[in-house]
């Protein structure tokens, strides 16, 4: 067997399935994994401050959030990157202009366009969000991340404002028309090589398992990237691994097949 040191995992559609539940086949391969002396990363587009229950849950003190802007080791800070201020005001312009929604994520709150629109309530409802207000332009924030809410595919063009930034649609039933904002220089795969740099550790050292695009660059940073077998179909070409789907073990049956855990 290889010698595996950290293990970084997607949340939604990859430990948590559509009905908001855990298999118990997920929480004992997690615990196998720590039993081993083996890194548990939490790596999410979530804020970080949504994300407590479920990692006290899972024994879990280590946590990339925000598509990799802020990142937390065994409970302390480890990195954050906000975003250009000129660029997020860009993208409100823009939101405002088409009728869509904004949720712009702050160390310690989300910040919506507008509270009150059926599928802002809805978004807010899917990812148990508590932390919520509204974004005012008078206010100077620090903004981590933002998810652009009700857009058709054809409005993802009306974005596209700079080279560096593209949108991740969310890989979720019923939020499709929601679309990460992800930094080509801040993602989840930059996340995961701050850390493994900081550990010490090589590329070979560490295992990802996503279903998402937002996944991409992660599992192109681990030496075993494994997607779910619900993943977006796009985000395949870019794991060395597919697994079973989130509502079928698979988490545990990837981690078995590398012969880590029973």
């Amino acid at each position: 067997m290889s010698d595996y040191k950290v293990l970084f995992l997607d949340i939604d559609g990859t430990i948590i399935k559509p009905d908001d539940t855990i298999e118990e086949t997920t929480v004992n391969a997690i615990r196998q994994v720590q039993e081993k002396g083996i890194e548990v990363f939490l790596a999410t587009g979530r804020p970080l401050h949504e994300i407590r229950d479920l990692a006290k849950e899972l024994n879990v003190h280590s946590l990339i959030g925000y598509n990799g802007a802020f990142a937390i080791y065994q409970g302390k800070d480890l990195f954050q990157e906000p975003m250009n201020m000129e660029s997020v005001k860009q993208f409100i312009d823009i939101a405002k202009k088409n009728q869509h929604e904004l949720v712009l994520y702050t160390k310690d709150q989300n910040l919506f366009t507008d509270l009150e629109t059926d599928c802002v309530k809805e978004f807010i409802e899917k990812f148990h969000l508590h932390k919520n207000d509204s974004y005012s332009p008078s206010e100077d924030y620090e903004v981590l991340g933002m998810t652009l809410i009700n857009l058709e595919p054809k409005d993802v063009a009306l974005y596209k404002q700079e080279d560096q930034i593209h949108l991740s649609q969310v890989n979720l039933e019923g939020m499709f028309h929601c679309y990460d904002v992800i930094r080509d220089q801040v993602n989840k795969g930059i996340g995961v090589q701050y850390v493994l740099k900081h550990l010490g550790h090589k590329k070979e050292n560490a295992i990802a398992f996503g279903d998402g695009m937002n996944d991409k660059e992660m599992l192109l940073s681990v030496g075993e990237g494994f997607a779910m077998g619900n993943g977006h179909p796009d985000l395949y070409q870019y794991a060395k691994h597919k697994t079973t789907s989130v509502t079928d073990s698979g988490i545990y049956n990837g981690l078995k097949t590398l012969g880590i855990i029973e």
